[in-house]
Parts: C-alpha cells; sequence; structure tokens
C-alpha cells in the first residue's frame, strides 16, 4: 500500500499544463500510480475539485474531501484507487472542522483495516506586535492543542493509522536547510517541535525520519521566491506519522522532488511511503 502527502497548492492550479513539458499534476499520478494520495490546502469546492481531477476520477479514482467554509482557502482530501469503506471529516473541533483541514478514511487491507487521513496545520506565524501575527500564531495553537489529544486518542484505539499532510512544522535542526536563521520563524518555534516531539514520544512515528535516519531533509517544500528550490533550500514540514505496527512494515520512502524549477505545479513535492 502505497501513501502519498501532497499540498497542492491549489488543486486547479496544479492539473493545469503550463507548457509542453510541465503537463501538470495528472500525468504525475498516471506515472507514480500510488494507492492513496493524501491531499492538503485543495482551496476549491468539492464541485471544482471533482471537475478539475475529472480525468483520475473518470479513471476509477475516487475523492474523499473536507472542503472549507472559508473560499480558496484550505481543503483536504482523501484521493484513492480503491473506495473508502467509511469517511470521517473533521476530528471533533467546532472551530476548524468546518474548515477543512482534516479527514480521515478507512481501507480494507489484507485482513484488517488501515485508516489514512490527511492533515493541514495552519500555518501560524510567529507572535509579535502585529495584530495578524497574533491571530495567526493563536489561531495556530488553538489547533494544535485540540489536534494532539486527538491524535493521543487515535492512537491509543490500537487501530492502523498513518497521517499524512502539511504540518508546517519542521520536527528538528535537520529539517530545515537554514535552520539557524529560522529559529524565531512560524514552523520552527519551540512549542511547535516540542508538539511534534510529543506526538513521538507517545508513540507515533515519524516513518520519513525513520526510513532515511539521521540526514538533512530530504526537503519537500521550498519557496517559489529566489533560488530556493535550485539550492535546495528547503523545509522538511511534509511528513507522515504512522501507528508504531503499520511504520514496522515501511519499506520504502522518498520525494518525488521535481527536476527541474520550471516542472514544478507545486511549491510542495510529492511524498511517498510504501508499506507492506
Amino acid at each position: 500500500m502505497s501513501v502519498v502527502s501532497l499540498n497542492v497548492n491549489g488543486i486547479r492550479a496544479a492539473v493545469k499544463q503550463r507548457n509542453d513539458n510541465n503537463l501538470g499534476m495528472l500525468p504525475w499520478l498516471d506515472g507514480a500510480d500510488p494507492d492513496v494520495v493524501l491531499l492538503q490546502e485543495i482551496r476549491a469546492t468539492e464541485k471544482i475539485a471533482r471537475t478539475a481531477l475529472a480525468p483520475a476520477l473518470d479513471a476509477g479514482w475516487h475523492l474523499a474531501m473536507a472542503e472549507s467554509s472559508v473560499a480558496g482557502r484550505s481543503g483536504v482530501g482523501v484521493l484513492s484507487k480503491t473506495e473508502p469503506t467509511e469517511v470521517r471529516i473533521g476530528y471533533g473541533d467546532d472551530e476548524f472542522d468546518p474548515l477543512g483541514r482534516y479527514v480521515e478514511a478507512d481501507f480494507t487491507a489484507g485482513d484488517g483495516v488501515v485508516t489514512a487521513a490527511s492533515v493541514y496545520v495552519p500555518s501560524g506565524a510567529a507572535l509579535t506586535e502585529n495584530p495578524k501575527d497574533a491571530e495567526k500564531y493563536h489561531e495556530k495553537l488553538r489547533f494544535l492543542n485540540t489536534f494532539g489529544p486527538y491524535l493521543d486518542g487515535l492512537l491509543a484505539s490500537g487501530r492502523d493509522v498513518v497521517v499524512g499532510g502539511d504540518w508546517n512544522i519542521a520536527p528538528d535542526e535537520r529539517d530545515i536547510k537554514n535552520w539557524k536563521g529560522n529559529l524565531k520563524n512560524s514552523g520552527f518555534l519551540p512549542h511547535e517541535r516540542q508538539w511534534v516531539a510529543d506526538r513521538l514520544a507517545g508513540g507515533w512515528v515519524d516513518v520519513a525520519r525513520q526510513h532515511h535516519g539521521d540526514v538533512p531533509g530530504p526537503y519537500a517544500w521550498w519557496s517559489w521566491r529566489g533560488k530556493a528550490f535550485d539550492n535546495d533550500a528547503g523545509w522538511r514540514i511534509d511528513y507522515h506519522l504512522a501507528s508504531p505496527g503499520l511504520a514496522g512494515r515501511v519499506q520504502r520512502s522518498w520525494v518525488d522532488r521535481a527536476d527541474a524549477y520550471d516542472l514544478r505545479w507545486s511549491d510542495h513535492a510529492p511524498v511517498t511511503v510504501v508499506f507492506s
């Protein structure tokens, strides 16, 4: 079972053909041929998303989606070869459930069931005197304060679970090329990294880090600006957390990094994990 986490940065933009060499997301989907794709930042209604993904859906793919009540924002989904046996939108939070930040789906796998979930954590901001920064800072903090206990309970259920997504938190220094320059920036603040550390201490497994070991990255997000992509000055904020039993069945993990800047169809690259 191959599970991809992918922030599409707008599904309509992702599927758009930009030139003769950059054909968008759909040819990638055909070539990569994963079993499940956990989508983030769809930024469209389900109707629009289904229109954008029509070639894939017509070919037999299934889409379960949580759209945002705020137009053009957030939105997560589970795109899968087989139809889920059950889909659950949100995690029981009245503030964030309507905003399209979490969806999970159950799939039959062998004699059991695997739950695959997609999460899009708020990007946040550093806490400053700027009211907009303060609002973003506290929004992310509220999300983490309620989502953390939900994840803890999900793990305690004993189910085989993988939660992939754009966590907007780099767990440690190996996960940002320029970590020294980002010590006071959202995504690498001490309380954010501690939040991830608490989940790992509680039993969740960062499967890409487990697979790749003590190495820089591999990064999956690069700014569109400057030479970040060319210099591989990226962040590892897209990853999968898996329950221990499922993590023990990881065969491979990799980032499907584009060969060149002008071949990118998102500022994030697909991150794939293959489970036996």
